[in-house]
């Protein structure tokens, strides 16, 4: 049982006060000497020990963007190791759920994977970049092309382009799949290739990894999806020349990238522990965990 740190400056006082009358009641020295000394020692290691066990408990709760949920599990594993008192919960539930959660006061901190927009932020959020990430373009395996152009890219999500063989690949159908409205990988997706509510989605799904499972499934398909979250079962294609990694999301060359953001709201304090976890994803401590999560940490 943990001692509370009103008990702890008592005995570190009581010590004091015994080792004080001992040394004015001998002046050569005695047994009480030693017991005073002890004692003041052992009480200042447990006043150490209890300030550093009990400096952050807790529980934090996060919701929000399903493309972060590889960076946010690995900066929760790291942040709960370091600090055992504190529990933290993520939600998977999209940047819009988020962004609306933090706002009405439901979770400590919005996780969002698009920028926020003026009137959110008029509202009295804050965003917070934690890292970058690239929003691959990704293809069946079985498709021949490797390389599209932003123009390429907005007419194939439009359904200007209906047939892969326009843009140097087979002469089959494109079927498009992209993810639901609110989405912030959509949200970046769109804005960044100019096809904001014009595109022609044969398939909206609610999260990142059913879009990979979908265009995985289907030879004819085209999405989009976070860098951390491409595996080997799709291929992602170069855009403009640029394939998608993280050395070319943090030098900007690849064109089709967006942030990752934690939202938190002005008008609602944060507790001591949720301030932490907030600082602790922004330092440089984090950096190659973000990196082996698939992201780009913001402290280089």
């Amino acid at each position: 049982m943990k001692m509370n740190l009103r008990k702890v400056l008592a005995l570190v006082l009581c010590a004091a006060l015994i080792f004080a009358l001992g040394v004015g009641c001998s002046s050569s020295g005695s047994s009480s000497d030693t017991a005073a000394d002890t004692m003041a020692s052992e009480a200042a290691e447990t006043a150490a020990e209890t300030t550093e066990t009990a400096a952050l408990s807790g529980t934090i709760s996060t919701n929000g963007s399903t493309s972060m949920e590889k960076v946010i599990a690995a900066l929760i594993e790291s942040f709960t190791a370091e600090n055992p008192g504190v529990t933290i919960t993520y939600d998977a539930t999209g940047s819009g759920t988020g962004i609306t959660a933090v706002t009405e006061g439901s979770t400590d901190i919005g996780l969002s994977s698009r920028n926020l927009k003026d009137a959110e932020a008029e509202a009295g959020l804050t965003a917070t970049v934690i890292a970058l990430d690239g929003i691959a373009i990704i293809v069946n395996t079985a498709n021949t092309v490797t390389d599209l152009t932003i123009e390429q890219i907005a007419g194939l999500f439009t359904g200007e382009i209906t047939n892969w063989s326009e843009v140097g690949g087979e002469d089959m159908p494109v079927a498009v799949i992209g993810r639901e409205a609110g989405s912030g990988t959509r949200d970046g997706f769109e804005s960044i290739v100019g096809v904001e509510d014009t595109c022609a989605y044969d398939q909206e799904l609610t999260s990142t990894g059913a879009v990979v499972a979908a265009v995985a499934s289907n030879e004819y398909a085209i999405g989009y999806a976070s860098l951390s979250s491409v595996d080997d079962s799709v291929v992602a294609v170069d855009v403009e020349g640029v394939s998608c990694t993280e050395a070319t999301v943090l030098d900007g060359t690849y064109a089709i990238q967006r942030p990752f953001i934690m939202v938190t709201n002005d008008n609602a304090e944060l507790s001591e522990a949720a301030q932490a976890f907030l600082a602790y994803c922004t330092s440089s401590e984090v950096v190659d965990i973000i990196a082996n999560a698939g992201a780009v940490s913001i402290a280089q």
